[in-house]
This record gives C-alpha cells, structure tokens and sequence, in this order.
C-alpha cells in the first residue's frame, strides 16, 4: 500500500498511528497481510536499546521519538524508501525467519542496481562490505562495512509492525548527528552513493515491492494507492 511519497511524505507520528491502527485490525483478521510502503519526513526513531550516548546532541534538526520496535537509533527522511510489513507470522513463531526475509528482500533490490551487499553477523540490515586498503593505490583508503538498508522489528500478538529502511537518494548528512543503530565501527550509504547515478525511491519502489513479496512468500498481492481499506471506518469518515 503507497502511503505517502515525495510533496505528500507521511510524518512519522501520522505513519506510526496508521501501522497501529492496520495492526489492530490485523490482529483481528479484519484486514489481509498487509506493507504500507512511504517516505517519512525527517524524524529521528530511537528504539528500546538506544543508548544516551547514540543519540544527537543538542537540535538535530528534527524531532526524536522514542519507539516501541527493537534496536537502536536511525533517521528516516526524503530519499529513503520504509517499508512497514503488518502481516500474521506462520506459528511457530521464528522472528529470525522473518528479519531475514527482510534482509533478502534488500540484498535482491540492491543486485538490481549492481550493488552488491550481504549480511554481516550479529548486525541486521543489508550490508556493502568493506574495502582494504590497497598498498598499490595509495589515494584509495580503506572503507568499513557500509550499511545500505536498516531493520527495526515488533511483534505484537503474533502480528509484525515497523520493518525495514532503503537508503536511496536522501541526504547522508543527518547520520552524522547520531551514531545510527549504535555502530561505532561501520558507516551508512545509499544506493545513489554507490552507484554514483541518482537511484530515487520512485526507481527502487515497484523493485522492493516484488522482492518483499518473494521473500515473505507471497505469491499473489495488490497494490493499493490510499490507505482507506485498510482503516476502520471511523478513521476514513
């Protein structure tokens, strides 16, 4: 489901309030599985194992809010496409499964570009390795691992909410006001940076779409281009 993109990019309490309301009809099979896909306008996202020390100080220029998913604290903003799956989990619950599917969703959007990325153990998200340093180029110095795509999941009765972060084309300057996901030896980028082409959130949209699809294992879905359906009625009137 599109939720809001460029002029009309979804605030992030308006965007945390619809996945809840999607959730609750969920948990209650009002409403099928379920991805609201958007680009949020700046917000900061501080989840429940954020450290004091990760977090911005002074005004960093947008507003923090303290979350209710796991990990720690990213942005969120133009240029970046979220996807928020709300979808009924297979018992026996394996949430591991799960960010999983997630993570190969962003490793199979990313091969689209010719970027390739992995997983990198102990730490979620879709990864561009590292570069050594090359003793023959002396003007090339070594880069860490470089995340390109975040994951910040809940479960709630057996219902998933929050997801999944693409960096596409959006201004790389707002990590530098906090330490994202409280990695301290690992750096952030886009796949616009990577390519050295502009990649927007409209180029990487209907890609994430089919490889998120793909990864949760569904076979057939619907695109749909308001959120009404998926409200109760008291919320769209």
């Amino acid at each position: 489901m599109h939720a809001g993109f460029g002029d009309e990019a979804v605030p992030f309490a308006t965007g945390w309030d619809l996945q809840r309301q999607v959730h609750a009809r969920r948990v209650a099979d009002e409403v099928p599985d379920s991805c609201l896909l958007l680009e949020h306008e700046p917000a900061y996202t501080a989840g429940k194992r954020t450290a004091a020390s990760d977090r911005p100080v002074g005004d960093p220029g947008a507003p923090v809010f303290d979350i209710d998913r796991g990990g720690k604290i990213t942005w969120h903003g133009p240029g970046q496409l979220v996807a928020y799956p709300i979808i009924r989990l297979r018992s026996p619950l394996d949430v591991v499964a799960y960010v999983r599917a997630l993570e190969e969703a962003m490793i199979g959007v990313c091969a689209e570009f010719g970027v390739r990325t992995t997983r990198v153990e102990g730490r979620s998200g879709a990864w561009v390795p590292g570069d050594p340093a090359d003793p023959a180029r002396p003007g090339r110095p070594a880069r860490p691992d470089r995340k390109v795509g975040a994951i910040g999941a809940r479960v709630a009765r057996g219902v998933t909410m929050h997801g999944l972060a693409l960096n596409c084309d959006n201004d790389m300057s707002w990590y530098d006001k906090i330490i994202p996901c409280g990695i301290r030896d690992a750096g952030v980028t886009s796949l616009t940076a990577e390519t050295g082409i502009p990649v927007t959130v409209s180029d990487v949209t209907p890609l994430l779409e089919r490889h998120l699809a793909a990864a949760l294992g569904y076979r057939a879905w619907q695109r749909l281009h308001s959120i009404a359906p998926l409200l109760p009625r008291a919320a769209v009137s």
